[in-house]
């Protein structure tokens, strides 16, 4: 299990410039609201939609949600299926949206 990533150490990452694949799996209208800029796929749809980020299977794959609970459950899911590298954002968007 690969440790989750703070706010913090996201926003330093993205700030230098890295190359890094962020999944959101809020609804459509959280996203249209404020994102980061990552792939959109809902938690709901998750399953029936995995082959879009299936190249990401053995590389740091980073999750999040609003506040980090939905997140985690998808984080365990994308586990469950054989992903090795996927990051949680702890408390989500309302926490990176803070540093």
């Amino acid at each position: 299990m690969t440790a989750d990533i703070t706010p913090q150490e996201l926003k330093e990452r993205l700030e230098k410039g890295e190359t890094l694949f962020v999944l959101d799996v809020r609804e459509v209208h959280e996203f249209e609201e404020d994102n980061l800029k990552g792939k959109l796929i809902p938690l709901g749809e998750l399953p029936s939609r995995l082959s879009e980020i299936e190249q990401w299977k053995e590389k740091e794959l980073i999750v999040h949600c609003r506040s980090g609970a939905r997140s985690a459950t998808a984080k365990k899911y994308l586990e469950s299926q054989g992903f090795t590298q996927v990051r949680n954002l702890l408390e989500g968007i309302l926490g990176y949206r803070k540093v």
